[in-house]
């Protein structure tokens, strides 16, 4: 066998074993597109969400969070949602000492009120729900609850 030939058939076997080639390839150049506005309370929730996630996981700390806590969340909640960090130890908008590595929003279609379930994925076999609700006058978020645990 040629030396290219080993090479290729090298390369090749070790990208099937890391599950990498085509499939990479074919979905790094597929374009994305992701929409919203800001009169719809569900991509609201969905911004909060992700502009939240990127600052924390991009601050380690720092003050964005907090200005998005402020924005998005009602004053009366923000109280509570302090509290029940200082009683449980972790970041009550994500419940959880952590950051996820991905998010998903989904409405559940509430009449008084915007209602979402927040889907946070911690590791390929690892997700836990939140429910989020949001005054549709204010368009702020006045609740975050724990919907459920586990890799469903």
């Amino acid at each position: 066998m040629k030396s290219t030939t080993r090479t290729a058939l090298t390369a090749g076997v070790l990208a099937v074993a890391l599950g990498v080639g085509a499939t990479v390839q074919a979905s790094a150049g597929t374009p994305r597109s992701v929409s919203g506005k800001p009169s719809d309370d569900i991509t609201r929730i969905a911004d909060f969400y992700g502009a939240y996630i990127d600052a924390v996981t991009d601050e380690d700390g720092g003050g964005l969070g907090e200005a998005l806590r402020s924005h998005y969340l009602t004053a009366g909640f923000q109280k509570e949602l302090n509290a029940w960090e200082a009683e449980n130890h972790a970041d009550g908008v994500l419940r959880a000492q952590n950051v996820p590595l991905a998010w998903k929003v989904t409405d559940t279609g509430t009449a008084d009120h915007t209602e979402a379930v927040i889907t946070l994925t911690w590791s390929k076999s690892s997700t836990s729900r939140l429910i989020v609700d949001m005054s549709r006058s204010s368009h702020k978020i006045f609740h975050i609850g724990d919907k459920g645990v586990g890799g469903k």
